[in-house]
């Protein structure tokens, strides 16, 4: 599979990604299944997160042989300080890993997530202290309003930026245009999500999710 650039940040990776998110309700013989699948696919860029139910507990061991061969992608939804390092910390271990290629703030939905986040003791300290020691290598977001988007682009030089982009929305709407040109002005990492929206299909395949870099 043709890799590809993700922005700047040094990855290469596949165009088709995995979504950690399909291996929630899960058994572990079943993740394990799904990951295996996805490798042997060239599938090397992975992403989960805490709010993805049992997800990251059935990846970190599916993950574990691979680890070194791949980019694992991890986000937090907490905006405070402790609380993105005390998840931060608990999602590298059950994850059965020493660091993240990509972390990211998730689901920024309104502007006072992004007040909270760069305020004083916000998530963003955390980040920056935990990519200042190696724990993360690029600081990313995932969002869905346009607005906050692009104001959290203009906050911070982000490495990634993750945002639903459905050929249909954006051609009827233009929906999420203005992202798409923020981002190649800044020359970010950009991971579109919400490409397939039929979950029914996957359920009767090893299954991987849409994105691209």
């Amino acid at each position: 599979m043709e890799r590809e650039k993700l922005g700047r940040t040094g990855l290469m990776v596949s165009p088709v990604t995995f979504g950690g998110i399909i291996v929630d309700a899960e058994t572990q013989e079943k993740a394990n299944e799904y990951v295996s699948f996805a490798i042997d696919s060239e599938v090397n860029y992975f992403d989960v997160a805490p709010s993805y139910g049992i997800a990251q507990d059935r990846m970190g061991p599916a993950l574990k042989p691979y680890r070194k061969d791949v980019f694992l992608a991890c986000k937090t939804m907490r905006r405070d300080y402790e609380g993105a390092q005390e998840e931060l910390l608990s999602s590298l271990k059950t994850l059965k890993t020493d660091w993240f290629d990509v972390y990211q703030l998730h689901a920024l939905s309104k502007m006072e997530d992004l007040e909270e986040a760069f305020g004083p003791g916000g998530a963003m300290e955390a980040l920056l202290i935990a990519k200042r020691d190696g724990l993360i290598r690029n600081i990313g977001f995932s969002a869905h309003s346009e607005e906050v988007a692009l104001k959290a682009i203009g906050m911070y030089d982000f490495n990634t930026v993750m945002f639903p982009m459905n050929w249909a929305m954006g051609i009827n709407t233009g929906w999420g245009d203005r992202i798409s040109e923020a981002v190649k002005e800044t020359y970010k990492g950009f991971i579109g999500t919400r490409a397939l929206q039929r979950g029914d299909i996957w359920r009767m395949r090893p299954r991987t999710s849409r994105s691209h870099g």
